[in-house]
């Protein structure tokens, strides 16, 4: 059961609530007047006033009509007037509420969910003259920005889902065109993050002008029927080989100088530190060699004075020689 339905009987069952409350309050006073005519006037008094409150909550009831999140709701008929005292087509909500007036207005729905296109370009043209493929997927809605909300009750109000499918198909496959013939092939597949931007401006603009909004954008593999594409594919591939195998070339070479260098400095240092120990076991022999001149020098230097001395008589020639000490008489 809908919500309408519902809140119409729970409105009927006040309303027959209210009306028999009132009959009972008349009873009452018509039995309270000795069977006067006066009570009977006061009960159909009560009985109307009852009629009119009755009739009043179920206006409002009807009439006070609100606004779900996921949609934007459209009053149009007799509504504000702009600041120049023209009356404005319609009065557009997105959440909320508002009171309706019937007769002179009425309302409807726009729903804000999202809409998944897929889009098939084939064929479109490129700034080289060479026609490529563009699969893409377009999700779209009905924007809540009240410039462009507005736009979307003048031009979308009462379009099926299917119809408004339809219309923006026509204007993304027509804005995709442009922007690609705007583009080389390098720039589309390359660059895709600037591709999107365009997109999406383009789009974009084209979609507020009748209240939609570009969510998002997917592109798939762009294909071209000349196979450039590939081309360009394959020799960035080779490149890319040729490229790795300078690389390893030069790293093989860089490290065979590497290895030529490391085993000259290590040569180098093997032969500096040989000719160092051989100049130290050199410079030790030498020293060596002065001590025991120097030694020699000093015993025969020494033999020299002790001749001259026995030359003089000094010293005797022989221990048997040297004179006796006389002894002192006891």
């Amino acid at each position: 059961m809908s919500y309408n339905k519902i809140k119409s009987m729970r409105l009927a069952s006040i309303a027959g609530a209210l009306i028999a409350t009132s009959f009972a309050a008349g009873a009452v006073v018509a039995q309270e007047d000795d069977g006067g005519g006066a009570g009977f006037i006061a009960s159909i008094m009560i009985f109307a006033i009852v009629l009119v409150l009755v009739a009043a909550v179920m206006f409002f009831a009807q009439r006070y009509k609100r606004c779900p999140p996921d949609q934007i709701m459209v009053i149009y008929g007799r509504t504000q007037k702009t600041a120049d005292g023209k009356a404005k087509p319609s009065k557009v909500l997105h959440g909320g509420a508002a009171l309706v007036w019937p007769l002179i207005q009425d309302f409807a729905y726009i729903s804000l969910k999202p809409m998944t296109i897929n889009i098939d370009l084939r064929g479109a043209l490129s700034l080289q003259n060479i026609r490529i493929n563009v699969p893409s997927t377009f999700t779209i809605g009905v924007s809540t920005e009240e410039a462009v909300r507005n736009n979307a009750a003048e031009r979308l109000l009462g379009f099926k889902v299917a119809d408004i499918e339809e219309m923006a198909k026509e204007i993304i496959f027509g804005q995709l065109r442009l922007t690609v013939a705007t583009l080389t092939i390098e720039q589309i597949n390359q660059d895709r993050d600037s591709f999107l931007e365009l997109i999406q401006k383009n789009v974009g603009a084209e979609m507020r002008k009748v209240g939609l909004y570009l969510i998002n954008v997917n592109i798939a593999d762009i294909t071209d029927e000349s196979d450039y594409i590939e081309s360009i594919g394959k020799k960035a591939a080779a490149t890319a080989v040729e490229q790795a195998r300078i690389d390893v070339a030069n790293a093989e070479r860089d490290g065979a100088i590497g290895k030529a260098e490391a085993d000259r400095v290590k040569e180098i240092q093997v032969a500096q530190n040989t000719a160092e120990a051989e100049k130290g076991r050199k410079a030790a022999q030498a020293d060596q060699r002065v001590y025991v001149e120097q030694q020699e020098a000093m015993a025969v230097g020494g033999e020299k004075t002790l001749h001259k001395l026995r030359l003089l008589g000094l010293m005797p020639t022989s221990p048997r020689q040297r004179p006796r000490q006389n002894k002192e008489p006891m």
